[in-house]
């Protein structure tokens, strides 16, 4: 558990060493707020569907939520080619364990990224149904942000420099994010989209996010909460089996 708790601690610090990377994180979550929020707002309203900032905040959110909990996994390259991973494998703590200590960093870092969007998202003009449940919006949050640091890491083992690591993050990661139903409402899709969307995890955190948020959502919370547990599991088990195959 020590173990964990300084692997853990080191990724928090390596978030807020640098105020302009915290800063500069928060540019595309506003740029999608601001622009789309207000700039599609009027045919949002004029199809019937209310605000488009209520409706577009929490898959901002879980889009802030997406990015630094996935990019997580480049920590992981930029310790093994400055030579820190090996130091860290050598010690006498289990593979598991390091894995474990960097995917719960990772996550708290996106949890956090997320919930300073939250606030941008308040002051804004976002405003939840009941204030009672943000602590339920949280919990999507974590969840989100251990499925998609857990990918993340799983990627980040088995690659060996930078640029093979943004080409498959872009490859992945977009399309993770506009299936998601972020940007847009997933009833009334054709079929064939319709499935795809059920089939990307990000669309449960989003559509779980909005349901404690505003009271709309597509799937009960319920399944969206058990579908990311699920996720969750098979991403960390998958990141576990490759970094203990990280060849020093």
């Amino acid at each position: 558990m020590n173990a964990i708790y300084i692997l853990w601690l080191r990724e928090l610090k390596r978030y807020t060493r640098s105020k302009a990377q915290v800063i500069a994180s928060l540019g595309q979550p506003l740029l999608y707020l601001l622009v789309l929020g207000f700039g599609l707002g009027p045919v949002f309203q004029r199809a019937g569907n209310g605000s488009y900032l209520q409706f577009v905040a929490p898959g901002v959110v879980g889009m802030s939520v997406l990015f630094t909990s996935v990019f997580s996994g480049i920590g992981l390259l930029w310790d093994r080619q400055f030579g820190f991973l090996k130091e860290t494998l050598v010690a006498p703590v289990p593979r598991l364990t390091v894995m474990i200590g960097k995917t719960l960093g990772g996550a708290t870092v996106a949890t956090i990224q997320g919930v300073l969007v939250l606030i941008i998202c308040l002051i804004a003009g976002f405003r939840p149904v009941s204030w009672a449940t943000l602590p339920v919006a949280f919990v999507f949050m974590i969840l989100t942000a251990i499925v998609f640091s857990g990918l993340g890491m799983a990627i980040g083992s088995m690659l060996q420099d930078m640029q093979g690591f943004q080409l498959i993050m872009n490859f992945l990661v977009m399309p993770i994010f506009f299936l998601s139903g972020a940007l847009f409402p997933l009833n009334g899709l054709p079929s064939v989209l319709s499935f795809v969307t059920r089939l990307d995890p990000l669309s449960y955190g989003i559509d779980g996010l909005r349901n404690v948020l505003i009271g709309t959502s597509e799937f009960e919370p319920a399944i969206s909460l058990v579908v990311l547990c699920a996720v969750a599991v098979l991403f960390l088990a998958l990141g576990s089996y490759s970094f203990s195959r990280i060849q020093l």
